[in-house]
């Protein structure tokens, strides 16, 4: 196989390719206590965290995973102070800008989750265009969350249901699990397999709830700007050693 094989690649750093997780989702947390412990602005700790998002993304890359799930920005993120939020504005678009064409080399299918009201019209219009771009793509998906809440998420599919039934294009006995996943942001997508957050709180914080009831989840006390390829194959090392049971029985019979 080639050296540039996602398996060969996998074998070279320690972990066996067939127990990574196939979809990985992230909530970068720690940004502002990053560059507050070390007397910056919380802005620095933003800046710096992007260059973590592009190594993390790399070496998804590198191993063949299937997608990324980056939890951006929260719908409660708004109660940031303006100077912040501006801040994060511009240098999503900057982000969405630099990267596009590495993007492309690297195969990678672009997408975002999350509701587009109050992002500004320019990063709405970069959004797009790398969703464009990349729609043929078949390489590593790599799904931001942006001004994204899982709460709001799963209200919006239910009243979109509740409108497919007053439109009799099905009744309540139709509704299936599928149905709900079918009307959610993450349409098509896998569920995740791993949760990785950073910065060592114990909450899942109105992320992704209903796709990751059976995700397993990995938490480090390290920062989000501190984060690496050497702490991803911590977590992909401690997945492979799960056992997923789903609500089930392990082979022996034990719950």
């Amino acid at each position: 196989m080639s050296p540039h094989d996602p398996e060969v690649y996998a074998r070279s750093v320690g972990l066996d390719p067939a127990k990574l997780p196939r979809h990985v989702a992230v909530i970068m947390d720690g940004n502002g206590r990053w560059a507050r412990a070390r007397g910056k602005e919380r802005v620095e700790g933003h800046a710096r965290g992007a260059k973590s998002v592009d190594e993390v993304t790399e070496e998804c890359c590198r191993l063949g995973i299937g997608q990324l799930t980056l939890y951006c920005l929260s719908s409660e993120n708004w109660k940031r102070p303006k100077p912040e939020l501006d801040f994060l504005m511009a240098l999503l678009k900057q982000y969405l800008l630099a990267e596009r064409a590495r993007i492309l080399a690297q195969n990678i299918r672009f997408a975002v989750i999350g509701r587009r009201e109050g992002l500004p019209d320019e990063v709405l219009a970069e959004i797009d265009e790398n969703v464009r771009l990349t729609r043929g793509n078949t390489g590593l998906t790599l799904c931001l969350a942006i001004n994204y809440g899982s709460r709001a998420e799963i209200r919006d599919a239910l009243a979109a249901i509740a409108e497919r039934a007053m439109r009799g294009e099905l009744t309540p006995a139709d509704i299936t699990e599928d149905t709900i996943s079918d009307a959610l942001d993450t349409a098509g997508m896998p569920d995740p397999d791993l949760l990785i957050r950073t910065a060592g709180e114990m909450r899942v914080s109105n992320y992704l709830l209903w796709q990751i009831s059976y995700a397993e989840l990995w938490v480090t006390p390290r920062f989000w700007p501190e984060f690496g390829a050497a702490l991803l194959h911590d977590a992909f090392r401690d997945f492979a050693g799960r056992e997923r049971r789903f609500g089930g029985l392990t082979p022996g019979g034990a719950a």
